[in-house]
């Protein structure tokens, strides 16, 4: 899903959303960021194309092997999106507080159409974790490999 979804979206005068979609660092930025719009969700971005690849997940996101999550693929969000905490107003898409609850690094281990394997290097996640795809096209599988 491209970033002009999401910059469609959001109304740069009334949120303090980063918006902007400068080029990717190439650092491979991870961070999951906890949203309670809503409902209360985690959104799973990895740095990847120059965007932040974004699924929600509506569970806590999984912390050992075993433990599978649904992730809903929705739009790319800009880079310096990783660093973004605060509130989102209300009337706007997605309001509510944002906080990160995770961040690090990851180093791709295969990337398919419908698979990611990743290593995870944040504070919370450790380890290599999988995106499977389901046949409808934004739901995925999340979660961590066994060791």
């Amino acid at each position: 899903m491209r970033l002009e979804e999401c910059q469609k979206r959001r109304d740069s005068r009334r949120t303090s959303e980063p918006n902007d979609g400068e080029k990717g660092s190439g650092k491979h930025t991870y961070v999951i960021q906890k949203h309670q719009a809503t409902h209360l969700h985690y959104d799973l971005r990895l740095e990847m194309d120059g965007v932040l690849k974004s699924w929600a997940v509506p569970k806590t996101p999984p912390t050992k092997s075993g433990v599978k999550r649904l992730a809903v693929q929705v739009e790319d969000h800009p880079i310096e999106y990783a660093d973004f905490e605060g509130a989102i107003p209300e009337g706007e898409y997605g309001a509510g507080t944002v906080e990160i609850w995770d961040k690090g690094h990851y180093i791709l281990k295969d990337r398919k159409e419908n698979k990611l394997i990743f290593e995870i290097k944040g504070e919370r996640l450790r380890g290599i974790y999988c995106l499977i795809r389901f046949k409808k096209r934004k739901n995925w599988l999340f979660f961590k490999k066994k060791e």
